[in-house]
């Protein structure tokens, strides 16, 4: 029996103020981290001190590629202080890319996921995955065989995936075959996810849906 398939979709509990405020603090956070200098912290409400799983991705403006994606998957830190270390790996530490220099920050657009904890889907006959997957609502997770991948929710409907898809490529983004997903060994989970993104460097922050 086909259990955790998560049928309502969760409200969001950030309002777009609080979303505001993560992403100028990520851009804030950025910014000191690189100048060497300490970043202020502001006042925050209650919905920024819960432990949240977060993803910080910078995006060139234009030509508009990735520039840089990290984040804790898992609710261990809180939002802040998540979206904090998230900001500043995504800048220096994403394996895919060279550091980003303080200077090209002005052509760099920043947008912020905060994530539903992970839950992981059971079936009765893993051809049935699919089905278990709502593409532009929820973002992935496989595990297994030594390795791990994720993918934003965002990702499949940038791409144009349907739910086949974005399970073949997070399994390839884990470094396994496009069909692992049918292995035995292999969990999937889902979660989802509020985005918050700037219009252009450093501008007006707004709460992204899927789609546009």
């Amino acid at each position: 029996m086909k259990t955790n398939n998560t049928t309502e979709k969760k409200a969001p509990y950030l309002s777009l103020d609080e979303g505001q405020l993560l992403v100028r603090l990520a851009r804030q956070a950025i910014i000191a981290h690189l100048g060497n200098k300490t970043i202020e912290r502001p006042h925050i409400s209650e919905a920024l001190k819960r432990k949240s799983g977060v993803f910080v991705t910078l995006n060139k403006a234009r030509p508009r590629e990735l520039r840089g994606c990290i984040g804790f998957p898992y609710p261990n830190l809180p939002l802040l202080d998540a979206t904090i270390r998230a900001a500043i790996s995504s800048a220096t530490e994403d394996p895919r890319f060279e550091p980003v220099p303080l200077g090209e920050l002005q052509n760099i657009v920043l947008e912020v996921t905060v994530l539903t904890p992970p839950e992981t889907l059971r079936f009765d006959d893993r051809r049935k995955l699919p089905a278990l997957i709502t593409v532009g609502r929820h973002g992935l997770i496989v595990e297994g065989h030594g390795a791990s991948g994720l993918l934003l929710p965002q990702v499949a409907v940038e791409w144009n995936w349907d739910s086949t898809d974005f399970l073949s490529n997070c399994c390839i983004k884990a470094g396994l075959p496009p069909d692992c997903w049918l292995l035995d060994g292999t969990t999937v989970k889902v979660f989802e996810g509020e985005i918050f993104e700037e219009i252009k460097p450093g501008g007006e922050v707004r709460r992204k849906l899927n789609g546009e």
